[in-house]
C-alpha cells in the first residue's frame, strides 16, 4: 500500500522519541494543539497554531510570542520554560539543539557506511541522479555544503568521474539523463577550481539543447524525462556556479519550447481559456511534481528562468488555478486530471509535490490563496505523509518532510520546522517500521541516500532544499528576504 500510515504511525514516532515530550498523538488540521503534561511541576504546554503557551493554575502566558495582538504583549512574571522543558528540537532562533544534532550526525555516519557497502552491488551502468551514481555524487556534494568537509567533495568527485565515463545519450534531463551527470560534474569541478573540466561539462550539456528545442521531437515536458528536467539543469548551473554560466538566450529557448508545447496541447484539448498551458506524459495529464503540471509550472516560475511577467500572469497563473480547482475535499491532489482516487501523498503524485508549486505561486503573484492552500497541503502531509513505501525522496517520508522545510522558509512559522523534525525523527529509525524495500534501496530518490540528504538538511534548515528540484536562492532573493 502506498498511502500514509496515519494516526498509528504518529503514535509509533512518539513511543520511539525520547528527545521530545511535545507530542501530537493525533494530528489535526489547521489549528493544532500540542499538549505536554509534566508530572514533576504540574504544568501543561500548548502549541496552538504558531504560539506556545504556558498554562498553570489558570494563568496563560505566551512563551514564544509571534502574535501581534496587544493583549499578548504584556510581560509575564512567570519564568519562560527552556527549550529542554518544552521538549523542542530547536532553539527560539530555529537552530537545531545540540542533542538532536548529535543524533542526526551519528545516524548519517551509520547510514553512509551501510549505503557504501550496499552500493557495491548496485547497477554499474545507472548514472542517473534519480537512482544511480549521480544521485550519490549529489549527496556527497550536499554533505560538503553542510559540513565544509573537503573529504565529501572529493568523494563526490569520485562518483562524478564514474558517471562521466558512462554517458549514454539516450535521455537529456537532470534526474534521468545525461544533463544530471554533466551539470553535477560542472559544479564539482568548479568547486575544486578545475575550470577546464567544468567548462567541458557545460559545453557538452549545452550540446543537448538541439534535442530539447526541436519542434518535431516527441520529448515530453515533465521533470523526470522532459524539457523541464533539462531546464532545471541550466538553472542549477546558474545558481551554483554563477549568473551567466548559461546564457539567457539558451534558457529562453528552452522556456519557449515548454510554453509552446503547453499551448499546443491546450488548443488540441480545447482548454485554452481554462488552462492555457496543458501538459501530458504517456497520454495522461499528470498533476504532480515528477511527471505533471505542478513540476513544470514550478520551474517556469523560478526567477532564474526569467519568464516575463506577462507570460506568468496570462499563461502560467490561470493554468495553476485550473489545477488548484482539481483538489480533493481532503486537501490532497489527484495524480492526474482524470483520476478521482484520493490515495497518493507523495512528492511525485499528490500534495507533497503540489505544495511547491503553490508556495512559488505565492512568491510570484503575492495572493494569499496560494499560501492558504499550501498550508492546507501541509496538513494533509502531516496527517498522511509517513509512508509504507519507505524513507525516500520521490515517494517516501524524506520527500514529504521537505514540504515542511519549504513552508518554514516561506513563513518562518516554527510549526513547520517542528513537523520537519518529527519526520526526520522517523527517518532516524530507518528500517524499523516495516516499510517496503525499494528496487534501488541506496539511491537518492528511492532509497537511503535520499533519507541521508534530508537528515543533513535538518541540521541547517534555513538553507535546506529538495535535491534536483529546489534551487538555491539567488543573491537578489536573499536581499529581499
Amino acid at each position: 500500500m502506498s498511502h500514509g500510515i496515519g494516526k498509528a504511525a504518529h503514535e509509533l514516532v512518539y513511543k520511539k522519541s525520547p528527545v521530545w515530550d511535545l507530542v501530537l498523538k493525533t494530528p489535526l488540521y489547521t489549528q493544532e494543539k500540542m499538549v505536554v503534561k509534566k508530572a514533576n511541576n504540574r504544568r501543561e504546554f500548548f502549541l496552538l497554531d504558531s504560539t506556545v503557551y504556558l498554562s498553570a493554575q489558570g494563568a496563560q502566558c505566551p512563551v514564544t510570542h509571534l502574535a501581534s495582538d496587544e493583549s499578548d504583549s504584556q510581560s509575564c512574571a512567570r519564568p519562560q520554560p527552556t527549550t529542554d522543558e518544552l521538549g523542542l528540537p530547536f532553539h527560539n532562533d530555529g537552530k537545531i539543539i545540540h542533542n538532536f544534532t548529535r543524533r542526526i550526525q551519528t545516524k548519517i555516519k551509520d547510514l553512509l557506511q551501510q549505503m557504501e557497502e550496499g552500493l557495491k552491488t548496485a547497477d554499474p551502468h545507472d548514472c542517473s541522479a534519480y537512482t544511480g551514481w549521480t544521485g550519490i555524487a549529489l549527496l556527497y556534494l550536499q554533505l560538503y555544503r553542510v559540513t565544509c568537509d573537503q573529504t565529501y567533495l572529493l568523494r563526490s568527485l569520485d562518483y562524478v568521474k564514474r558517471t562521466l565515463r558512462n554517458l549514454n545519450g539516450r535521455r537529456v534531463t537532470f534526474l534521468c539523463g545525461d544533463a544530471g551527470p554533466l551539470a553535477v560534474g560542472a559544479v564539482v569541478y568548479h568547486k575544486l577550481k578545475s575550470d577546464c573540466e567544468s567548462q567541458e561539462c557545460i559545453t557538452k550539456l549545452l550540446q543537448l539543447q538541439k534535442t530539447i528545442v526541436c519542434r518535431d521531437s516527441d520529448l515530453p515536458d515533465e521533470l523526470l524525462y522532459g524539457r523541464a528536467g533539462y531546464l532545471y539543469a541550466l538553472l542549477y548551473l546558474n545558481t551554483e556556479i554563477g549568473p551567466g554560466t548559461v546564457c539567457e538566450s539558451a534558457i529562453k529557448e528552452v522556456v519557449n519550447a515548454i510554453i509552446e508545447s503547453g499551448k499546443t496541447l491546450s488548443r488540441e484539448e480545447r482548454k485554452a481559456e481554462r488552462c492555457p498551458l496543458l501538459y501530458q506524459w504517456h497520454r495522461k495529464q499528470y498533476v504532480g511534481a515528477a511527471h505533471g503540471m505542478a513540476g513544470i509550472y514550478y520551474m517556469l516560475m523560478q526567477p532564474a528562468a526569467k519568464v516575463d511577467q506577462e507570460t506568468l500572469t496570462e499563461m502560467v497563473k490561470p493554468s495553476i488555478d485550473y489545477v488548484r480547482h482539481k483538489r480533493f475535499r481532503s486537501g490532497n491532489y489527484p495524480s492526474s486530471l482524470s483520476n478521482e482516487t484520493d490515495r497518493l501523498v507523495h512528492w511525485c503524485h499528490g500534495a507533497p509535490g503540489v505544495i511547491h508549486m503553490l508556495t512559488q505561486a505565492y512568491k510570484v503573484f503575492k495572493e494569499e490563496k496560494y499560501l492558504k492552500e499550501a498550508m492546507e497541503c501541509s496538513d494533509v502531509i502531516w496527517q498522511r505523509g509517513l509512508l509504507r513505501k519507505g524513507y525516500g525522496i520521490c515517494h517516501g517520508t524524506a520527500g514529504n518532510g521537505y514540504s515542511f522545510l519549504s513552508l518554514y522558509h516561506l513563513t518562518q512559522d516554527k510549526k513547520y520546522l517542528y513537523r520537519a523534525c518529527k519526520f526526520a525523527e522517523w527517518c532516524l529509525e530507518y528500517g524499523a517500521h516495516g516499510c517496503r524495500i525499494p528496487d534501488r534501496p541506496y539511491s537518492l530518490f528511492e532509497g537511503m541516500a535520499g533519507a541521508i540528504h534530508f537528515l543533513s538538511d535538518i541540521l541547517v534548515p534555513e538553507t535546506s532544499r529538495f535535491p534536483a528540484f529546489e534551487l538555491a536562492p539567488s543573491q537578489r532573493d536573499k536581499k529581499m528576504q
